[in-house]
């Protein structure tokens, strides 16, 4: 294939995707004409090199019998194409994308619904014109439901994840837990992130002059300070929480060890809660679970989800605080109710 020179301009208009870039290409070639780069170019408004780009991807990657002809300076194609090739999908992967669709749904109404929809939209327009997949029938067999969805104030979280993307700072108005009033925070936003169904804001604090989590729907309002900010290469939001049971981590280094009953066993086995969990079989039927965490607030909460079926075991101080979160329960209990104070 021969490839004359040439100079690329710098104000060249911007370029259509590479698909429906190629497809033209396709069409051109199709029709007979023997298109060299350099008129590719001039009616698609791009540079050659990206022709040539373009021209190797159809050949190589989509295998179209693509050949250069140098008595009419032109490509063609040695032997018919009955249609420009589409992206190929097996059916498992086109259900794992009917999945992602479904969990989708989590995202409406924020601002990253837009972008998903189109850019499955683009999917979908790639696919060929006839699926043998009855997709009506898989739909009627999954969903995403979530016992308690976040209540955003969208016009909030669409500032949030606009200054995340282009690194501003922001100035917030934010409410503690437990708290009416409002704290101004200056703050570096890094990363919003859905953990467990949630949405968190991690952000360097300037008053604090740390990294803090915060939870947009305390944010009551939004300002641009109009300085930017470079977001440190060392940060990573998997180090940050390696240690932590949730979103919470510390600076502490704890060894956890809980036991959970035979009626609960079979929930702690069937999930990855950590990522240094061990498991131990007990021979009443129950399960030891093993953990090593830099915080304990978020595991004391989880434990006192189980209603009795699970037993701190340690560290000394998580024990304690499950003793001072029962009696605490036991005395907001009504006096009228005695079998209850008792079981």
């Amino acid at each position: 294939m021969t490839r004359s020179k040439s100079k690329r301009s710098s104000h060249l208009p911007l370029s259509r995707p590479p698909l429906e870039r190629m497809l033209r290409i396709h069409q051109t070639i199709q029709s007979g004409k023997y298109p060299n780069a350099s008129v590719l170019a001039r009616g698609l408004e791009v540079s050659t090199k990206s022709i040539y780009r373009d021209l190797d991807f159809m050949r190589d990657r989509l295998e179209l019998p693509l050949e250069y002809d140098a008595s009419r300076n032109g490509y063609h194609y040695t032997e018919e194409v009955s249609s420009f090739p589409t992206l190929q999908i097996t059916e498992g992967e086109l259900f794992a994308l009917l999945v992602a669709e479904k969990a989708l749904q989590q995202y409406r109404g924020t601002t990253f619904e837009r972008p998903l929809l189109s850019a499955f939209r683009k999917m979908a327009a790639s696919l060929p014109d006839t699926v043998s997949l009855n997709l009506a029938d898989w739909e009627q067999t999954i969903s995403f439901r979530t016992s308690a969805e976040p209540i955003l104030n969208l016009e909030i979280f669409g500032a949030l994840a606009k200054a995340t993307t282009q690194h501003r700072q922001l100035l917030l108005a934010y409410r503690k837990p437990g708290r009416k009033e409002t704290e101004p925070r200056a703050v570096d936003p890094y990363h919003l992130a859905n953990i467990n169904g949630e949405w968190f804001l991690f952000a360097y604090c300037h008053l604090r002059k740390d990294i803090r989590t915060f939870v947009p729907a305390r944010i009551l309002e939004v300002k641009q300070t109009g300085k930017t900010f470079s977001r440190p290469q060392k940060f990573s939001l998997e180090k940050r929480l390696r240690d932590s049971f949730g979103v919470v981590s510390g600076e502490g280094d704890y060894d956890v060890v809980i036991r959970f009953n035979e009626l609960v066993a079979d929930h702690i086995r069937e999930k990855r809660w950590h990522p240094s969990q061990q498991l131990v079989e007990l021979p009443d039927g129950g399960v030891e679970l093993r953990l090593k965490l830099s915080s304990l607030a978020e595991i004391q909460r989880w434990i006192l989800s189980w209603s009795g079926g699970a037993r701190a075991m340690a560290p000394p101080e998580l024990k304690e605080s499950i003793r001072e979160a029962a009696r605490s329960i036991l005395n907001q209990l009504p006096q009228e109710s005695p079998r209850f104070r008792d079981a």
